[in-house]
């Protein structure tokens, strides 16, 4: 069984779809604790479904190292197999990554490498695009530049704002995480293999249909 702590700042709406998901007997994959930088809504589906939780608080720190080293410390006591990031709101200080890497995952509300960051939605409608996506990454100390495990478009449609479209997209990246995660913990998916394969990807590829304007 894949263990498996999962790391929110807010609503943790995919915190309780992998909930949902492992609920599943055939689901080879635990959450085994939920861990969070401040005080999240989310926390309500760990307690509904018996998980541990812990809470990390950022402003409680002087540096981001410092906060990095506390919460890879909760991380450690539960020795989980892989971290998903579920709306974790804050950067993870390098040190943290290289000592869980590459067992950290993400979800990312765009088809990397097209519109990284935090404003992914926003910045795929501000460019203009037809389509946009959702990726699964292998976190990195990048801003959303690591190896990609899975992703899938999604259509921008005439009169989409950043509410609509992400509305659309959150489904996908639900499904495509919960899909990772079962992958990974049926050998399927092997990340050390993933990692050490990827190759750095190159910007939007001419003629890519996600680059031409919106009708």
């Amino acid at each position: 069984m894949l263990t498996v702590a999962v790391l929110i700042s807010g609503t943790g709406s995919n915190l309780r779809a992998l909930l949902d998901a492992a609920a599943d007997p055939d689901y080879r994959a635990e959450v085994v604790v939920v861990g969070a930088d401040r005080e999240a809504d989310g926390f309500a589906h760990a307690e509904e479904y018996g998980i541990p939780s812990f809470m990390v608080p950022w402003a409680q720190f002087a540096s981001r190292e410092e906060w990095g080293a506390e919460l890879s410390a909760q991380l450690a006591v539960w020795r989980p197999d892989l971290v998903v990031l579920s709306g974790l709101m804050r950067l993870l200080p390098a040190s943290l990554v290289d000592e869980w890497s590459p067992r950290i995952i993400n979800t990312h509300p765009a088809y990397l490498p097209e519109f990284p960051g935090a404003h992914g939605v926003r910045d795929a409608l501000a460019a203009g695009v037809r389509q946009s996506g959702a990726s699964v990454i292998i976190v990195d100390n990048g801003v959303d530049s690591g190896p990609i495990l899975a992703q899938e478009r999604v259509p921008v449609l005439p009169g989409d704002d950043q509410h609509t479209l992400h509305d659309r997209i959150k489904p996908v990246e639900r499904r495509l995480l919960i899909d990772v995660v079962r992958r990974i913990a049926s050998g399927e998916l092997d990340l050390q293999a993933a990692s050490a394969s990827a190759v750095a990807p190159s910007t939007v590829a001419e003629g890519d249909v996600s680059a031409s304007p919106a009708s």
